[in-house]
């Protein structure tokens, strides 16, 4: 009985992180790996925060910035750079997805750094 119950729970760990999602966190496994390397930084300032959204149909993942002038990013669920809504030295990102505010809808905080 104990080595059918290990194998369920292995089983079914395995087909959770199939397609590049964590198991506990239910985010894509390349978004999890940037938190990650932010974690292993010394603290941001501002904190660090990571937030989920539907842009164009699509979950997107929002990246704040480190520090001043520089974008805030967004990434789709493998990793690929969409766009830099804000941020930067005008504040207005890189252009490439001047609708983001007013188009995004924020779903949830992924993640917020509190060291």
């Amino acid at each position: 009985m104990k080595i059918y119950l290990l194998f369920a729970l292995a089983a079914s760990t395995g087909a959770i992180q199939k397609c590049g999602k964590t198991a506990t966190a239910g985010i894509p496994s390349c978004i999890q790996q940037r938190i990650d390397s932010i974690k292993a930084q010394p603290k941001w300032n501002p904190p660090a925060t990571v937030y989920e959204y539907l842009y164009n149909g699509k979950t997107v993942y929002g990246f704040s910035a480190d520090c001043c002038d520089q974008y805030n990013t967004v990434y789709d669920e493998n990793c690929n750079y969409i766009c830099a809504p804000s941020g930067g030295f005008t504040g207005r990102g890189d252009g490439k997805c001047s609708d983001f505010a007013q188009e995004a809808k924020e779903v949830k905080l992924v993640w917020k750094d509190d060291r």
